[in-house]
This record gives C-alpha cells, sequence and structure tokens, in this order.
C-alpha cells in the first residue's frame, strides 16, 4: 500500500532522513522506533507531503505522492494523527472529531462514520460537549485519533501517540490501535515506547541517524539484542 524508495529529506540545508526505504501493506501495522532525533516524524511529514523529499519516491495505494500538496494526500486516504496531538482547544469535543470529516472526498456518510467513531472512543462520546482544551491527556489522543479516522483513512499515520500518557492510558492506547487494524485500517505507527508497540507490530523498522537501521518483525525486533539494550532496557 505505501513505498517509500530511497528518500533523502530534511529542513533547508539540514539533511534528517538518507536514503530511507520502506513498505507497508495492506491490512497491517508497520512500527517504526528510535530515538528522539532519529527522523521518525520528518519522515511522517514528508509521507503526508509537509515535507519535500529531495531525492527518492514515495508512493501510495500505486499513485506517487511525493510531488503532491498534502490536502491530495489527505483525499487519498493517507491520514496523519501528529504528534502532541494539536486540537483546536477552546473548539468542543464534538467539533473537533468532526474538523476530520470535511475533506470533499470525504463529507459523505458523515453522520454514520461519526457514530461509529465514537463506537471506538466511548469516553469521547461522553466528552463531546466539553471544551476539548478541558480534557486529560489521553482523552485528548483518543479525541485526535477520532479526528483522524473521520477522514476514513486507508492508512493511519500515528505520531508518538503515547507521548506523556500514564501507563495505564497507555495500553488503553495500544489497545484501541489494534482495534483499529483489526477493523481493516492499515497502521503505521511511530512511537518510543518499544515493547508495547512492536507487540503489536506486524513488521517493525528502527530508524538510527536518519538511516533505517534494523528491518523484522515485531516479534523477531523484541528478541534481538540491539533493541533489547537500547530500547527495552534490558
Amino acid at each position: 500500500m505505501l513505498k517509500v524508495s530511497e528518500i533523502t529529506a530534511g529542513y533547508g540545508r539540514t539533511v534528517i532522513l538518507q536514503d530511507i526505504s520502506l513498505r507497508v501493506g495492506r491490512g497491517e501495522v508497520v512500527t517504526i522506533i528510535g530515538s528522539n532525533g532519529a527522523g521518525k516524524t520528518t519522515l511522517l511529514r514528508a509521507i503526508s507531503g509537509l515535507v519535500k523529499p529531495t531525492a527518492g519516491s514515495i508512493e501510495f495505494d500505486g499513485q506517487r505522492i511525493d510531488r503532491l500538496p498534502p490536502d491530495e494526500i489527505v483525499g487519498a486516504g493517507l491520514i496523519m494523527v501528529p504528534e502532541a496531538r494539536q486540537l483546536f482547544p477552546v473548539m468542543s469535543v464534538r467539533d473537533n472529531v468532526l474538523m476530520g470529516g470535511y475533506h470533499p472526498k470525504v463529507r459523505t456518510g458523515m453522520a454514520q462514520r461519526f457514530d461509529e467513531v465514537l463506537d471506538i472512543f466511548p469516553r469521547v462520546r461522553e466528552r463531546l460537549d466539553q471544551m476539548a482544551g478541558s480534557l486529560s491527556g489521553g482523552e485528548q489522543q483518543m479525541v485526535a485519533i477520532a479526528r483522524g479516522l473521520m477522514a476514513k483513512p486507508k492508512l493511519l499515520m500515528l505520531d508518538e501517540p503515547s507521548l506523556g500518557l500514564a501507563p495505564i492510558i497507555v495500553q488503553q492506547m495500544f489497545d484501541v490501535i489494534d482495534r483499529i487494524c483489526k477493523s481493516g485500517t492499515t497502521v503505521l505507527l511511530v512511537e518510543q515506547k518499544a515493547f508495547h508497540a512492536l507487540k503489536i507490530a506486524d513488521r517493525a523498522y528502527v530508524i538510527e541517524n536518519g538511516q533505517i537501521a534494523l528491518e523484522n518483525t515485531g516479534i523477531g525486533l523484541l528478541s534481538d539484542p540491539h533493541i533489547k539494550t537500547a530500547y527495552l532496557g534490558i
């Protein structure tokens, strides 16, 4: 479904990613792990069209997208839930969630989809009339993912969904991600909590210094000695 081929990207003269290649198959959960500053978020921004690669190519669902503007990439069904949630704090939870469904290609059936999304997030349903800024961190993350699902993603990219969450909420978050994938949505997950992320991954990549250092199944990387030492603290 997604094929990233030898892309190089960065900001101005600063190169962050060098010759990165990866693939995501339909129906997979693919996890990307790596330390802070390794290039994980830049990779998602490049796939989303927010950062333009200076070399290489990106294909999604059989179409080359690295030359498309972000709104056309969204219209193709590739959706990113950004790091730190980026909600509208003085808008209601209801309006924040509905904001995800206003692209012209996904407006049809929005009311039904709204109900389907809230079935995944009962806590969000309970908070619809509150201001988004008044919610806890975990609740805000649920709203952000719900907003992403309103865009009818074929592939949902999640950037550090567990960032700043309490341990018990982290487990709930990964349970939700697993449920989303089992419902038919392909997931590309960037995450620092390596144990949780690799446990639900079909396949996974490790980015170090802007390059792919390792690739394996999620279970395979969990048993890798380097991963145990560097990312799992074992």
